[in-house]
């Protein structure tokens, strides 16, 4: 049971939201910013920004958010590597539509230049998406707080 706890996808903090068009019932359209630290990296943050939809549909959790998304991750700490990391494992998830849509964040470890690499993409069930992004976290020795 705490082994399926540690090896869950991270959940994310919103951090803050901007209205991008008016909409006159419902929810406006927004793009959400949110953080998310890496279950099995000490030390390391992401921050995702991502299209939400609103209107109607938006407000009652039945609209499709569009793929668009953007993500930026650092290191906020001395890292710490897990033992059990794998190559693509997915660190973060979140459905963006009510049934076949999700946003999903894996992780990569570059040996060779000592570097995380962040993907963040959406999948779709029917047709995937092509819409994607990329941050990388060279992974140093961190101060002293000295």
């Amino acid at each position: 049971m705490a082994a399926a706890a540690l090896s869950a996808p991270a959940a994310a903090d919103e951090i803050g939201e901007v209205s991008t068009a008016f909409k006159l019932l419902g929810a406006n359209h927004k793009i959400v910013v949110e953080a998310f630290d890496d279950p099995k990296v000490k030390g390391v943050s992401c921050f995702v920004s991502r299209a939400k939809t609103g209107g109607i549909k938006g407000s009652l959790g039945l609209a499709e958010d569009t793929s668009d998304a953007s993500i930026a991750c650092r290191q906020t700490g001395p890292v710490t590597l897990g033992t059990d990391l794998e190559e693509g494992e997915r660190v973060f998830r979140e459905r963006t539509s009510i049934l076949f849509k999700t946003m999903q964040v894996v992780r990569f470890f570059d040996e060779t230049r000592n570097t995380l690499v962040y993907l963040i993409y959406s999948d779709k069930l029917i047709d995937g998406s092509p819409k994607n992004a990329i941050s990388a976290v060279v992974v140093r020795p961190w101060p002293d707080g000295g």
